[in-house]
């Protein structure tokens, strides 16, 4: 690419991250999980629009440091490859004299991109990193930077977030605080929590473009999916059907795929991306923990303003998504893992274990007011708890909040929204 066209676009980003870094950004918590002292390239991965470089442009932002940047996103600089990295290399130089601190922004559209982020690292340089596919920025690097990476995965919005970024107060007890949090989490159980769908009126559209991103580009592109019709409709027929247990075997048969390996082949893609998630079911048998995988979004936004999604408000899958998310949030750099567990007839949604240990179950039920419900939600707690030997029993729901009794077990009921707020 000729160096003055280089510089211009360049220059655009730089005036454009100006822009936004005179803007008030929401702080998210995976900031301090940024090591900048770190001789690690800091890699901050996650589905695509999750608010990886919003996260970024704070990090720089507060840190103190001479910085540039480059975003690799742009539709100018897609013929680059990895000859021209010098060029940029030069032209940041020019454009922002010394630096100790370099931002690249979806580094995975650049071939080759890793030799030269190891050539920087090599140096000394500071690198912080984003991208979108989780394959590219797990696996390959690590095969390609050998250990030096620091990997902080970030997801859309938590439920605490959503309220920061909204003006909610999310510590007050008064009436009406308590009363305004209960609106945020009804609005925050339906629209999910992508950060540009904030302030998006047509949802429909926004995660309908998101949806059809992630599947041909992140996925198709990369995996040179072939059949990529019937890839995108198990796609879409998970994110109708999730949360729910899967038969890879039943799949195929359903959607005319060749073999149930290859369903389970595009499921794994599905995850790579970020677009799903899958737990598995707790047992101390690996081969039972193989088998029967449950299937879950990345956020509850994508169960339905999307063409054909039957979903709909149903508040019940919605609740169980949320939970298991913040899960995922609070056990992502700890040696925590989730589980479900099933076994004759009785259930418990979540297994939350410490390596093999079991720390505490979790049952989600949005409406406990029939007594036949609340009974059935407690027996499956009850149940796995005389399985597991866990007597850390957790009930949440939309409202309620109770500590009682239940065939000799104590067990917390309580509102999920103070769950969330840990309050």
């Amino acid at each position: 690419m000729d160096i003055r066209k280089l510089e211009s676009i360049l220059t655009d980003q730089k005036e454009e991250l100006a822009e936004r870094l005179a803007n008030k950004i929401c702080t998210r918590k995976e900031e301090a999980l940024v090591d900048l002292n770190s001789p690690q390239a800091q890699v901050l991965i996650g589905v695509r629009r999750s608010g990886k470089s919003t996260l970024c442009y704070n990090v720089i932002k507060n840190s103190g440091l001479n910085y540039a940047y480059v975003n690799f996103d742009d539709e100018r600089l897609t013929s680059l490859v990895a000859e021209d990295l010098d060029d940029v290399l030069q032209v940041l130089y020019k454009i922002y004299g010394k630096f100790q601190l370099l931002f690249i922004d979806e580094v995975q559209n650049i071939p080759e991109w890793h030799l030269f982020v190891n050539r920087l690292l090599r140096r000394g340089m500071k690198i912080l990193v984003t991208g979108s596919n989780a394959k590219l920025l797990s696996t390959e690097l690590a095969t390609h930077l050998t250990g030096r990476h620091h990997p902080i995965k970030l997801y859309p919005f938590s439920f605490k977030e959503y309220c920061i970024y909204n003006n909610v107060d999310v510590q007050s007890l008064s009436t009406q605080a308590i009363s305004l949090r209960r609106r945020a989490f009804d609005e925050y159980m339906l629209e999910g929590g992508f950060p540009e769908l904030q302030y998006i009126k047509d949802k429909r559209q926004y995660i309908t473009s998101l949806l059809d991103n992630i599947l041909q580009h992140d996925i198709e592109e990369r995996f040179k999916i072939v059949h990529k019709a019937q890839f995108e409709q198990l796609a879409q027929h998970l994110l109708n059907i999730a949360p729910s247990k899967l038969s890879y075997s039943t799949l195929a048969t359903l959607l005319d795929i060749n073999s149930g390996k290859t369903v389970k082949n595009y499921v794994s893609y599905l995850q790579q991306a970020f677009l799903v998630h899958c737990i598995h079911k707790f047992s101390y048998k690996s081969s039972k923990r193989l088998v029967g995988e449950k299937v879950y979004p990345i956020d509850v936004a994508l169960m339905n303003n999307r063409p054909n999604a039957m979903a709909g408000e149903n508040l019940g899958w919605r609740l169980e998504v949320v939970v298991l998310l913040e899960l995922m949030r609070r056990n992502k750099q700890s040696t925590f893992d989730t589980y479900y567990y099933e076994d004759k007839g009785c259930e418990c949604d979540f297994v939350v274990c410490n390596n093999r240990q079991p720390m505490q179950l979790i049952q989600v039920s949005y409406d406990i007011s029939s007594n036949k419900t609340l009974r059935r939600e407690l027996r499956g707690l009850v149940a796995t708890s005389i399985a597991t030997h866990c007597d850390n029993l957790l009930l949440l729901t939309d409202h309620h909040r109770e500590d009682i009794s239940f065939s000799g077990k104590n067990i917390l009921i309580r509102p999920v929204h103070e769950w969330l707020l840990d309050l």
